[in-house]
């Protein structure tokens, strides 16, 4: 298991934290429609025949991004669930702040009339009921604020029998849960899909592939050395950092750096003695928020061998950002990447 003592992250045990995600990002790329070439000169000098005229190729027509749904509307959330929305929700309840920042960004944030106690982003959260606390759903209270609109966290983010509940009074539940990068995209386009939003939710997916693809692109294997780097995740009993294939181990490769992981596609409790041997050229303190310094983490007994302690290159990154699945992922790469490399080349911001 992880700690519980993280902030923020859209699965079981630690909020702040990822879980059993896996595969990297998948690039969103167009084709282009081939150009039309002429026929070669043949070099006889035999009289030509007068060619029929050829059409030039007709181009694909753009498609339109929707922006009215016609209600009602069905969509199929996570876990597979079909779920039917009568109108276009006007009251909608958010279970994970992952969606509250998904719903701001493409926004119908002002729909919004019930959050999680861990919802911090944007600032106009703090005004909206709070319907959980330390990850118990008030059920009695959600029914009373009448939404047209719950989504919850799939992996039991959100517990599956509150789910059951509101279903039972006929209240529509969509649950996302994103378990790797590209389902960070799906899941704000199925949230634009349910909130009667689609148009601003692919605008919004498409531009965070399209920094992604380029940070990405820039910090690539091939383009510049990759250090050896270590997430921790906390070290407060043991030592806890991304498992294989992880979203964490992801975003870390995505960053510019070799991830260093715990061995297990499911643990994220590291030996010490793996650790050593992996012996990270970089170390990223998730655990930051919490008070953990490099001078910490520096003077723990057996780290001093490893090449990041010696060359303190030992840095804190905003965990939420890197790990919380929503609109501010981009922010969250480019926080870690500047993590791993201080002078790594990004790319310009989209304004």
């Amino acid at each position: 298991m992880i700690p519980s003592r993280a902030p923020g992250r859209h699965v079981v045990g630690p909020a702040a934290l990822v879980a059993a995600l896996a595969l990297l990002l998948a690039a969103c790329a167009g084709g282009a429609s081939p150009a039309a070439s002429g026929p070669a000169p043949t070099g006889s000098i035999a009289p030509v025949a007068t060619a029929t005229p050829t059409a030039p190729p007709e181009e694909e027509p753009t498609p339109e991004i929707p922006v009215e749904p016609v209600y009602p509307v069905t969509v199929t959330d996570d876990e597979g669930t079909d779920v039917t929305i009568e109108a276009e929700p006007q009251k909608i309840i958010s279970l994970t702040p992952a969606t509250t920042e998904i719903l701001f960004a493409i926004g119908v944030g002002d729909r919004v009339v019930g959050r999680t106690d861990a919802d911090d982003y944007p600032a106009e959260v703090a005004s909206i009921p709070v319907v959980v606390k330390l990850r118990k759903v008030d059920v009695e209270k959600i029914v009373g604020l009448s939404p047209d609109l719950v989504i919850a966290g799939g992996n039991s983010f959100t517990p599956p029998e509150a789910i059951a509940k509101l279903r039972e009074v006929g209240i529509p539940v969509v649950v996302t849960y994103a378990p790797d990068v590209e389902g960070v995209f799906e899941d704000v386009e199925l949230v634009g899909k349910a909130a009667g939003v689609p148009g601003p939710a692919i605008e919004l997916a498409d531009a965070m592939r399209s920094e992604i693809d380029a940070i990405a692109a820039t910090l690539g294997p091939g383009e510049r050395a990759r250090p050896r780097v270590f997430y921790e995740i906390d070290a407060t009993k043991e030592i806890y950092g991304p498992a294989d294939d992880s979203f964490l181990a992801v975003m870390v490769s995505l960053a510019g750096g070799d991830p260093v992981t715990t061995g297990s596609p499911t643990a994220f409790a590291i030996p010490l003695e793996r650790l050593i041997v992996a012996d990270p050229e970089v170390i990223v303190l998730g655990d930051a928020a919490w008070g953990v310094t490099a001078e910490q983490a520096a003077a723990r007994p057996g780290w001093d061998v490893m090449t990041a302690v010696k060359e303190m290159a030992i840095r804190p990154v905003n965990d939420v950002v890197v790990t919380r699945p929503g609109p501010r992922l981009v922010e969250g790469l480019r926080a870690l990447a500047l993590a791993i490399d201080p002078a790594a080349p990004l790319p310009s911001a989209a304004p």
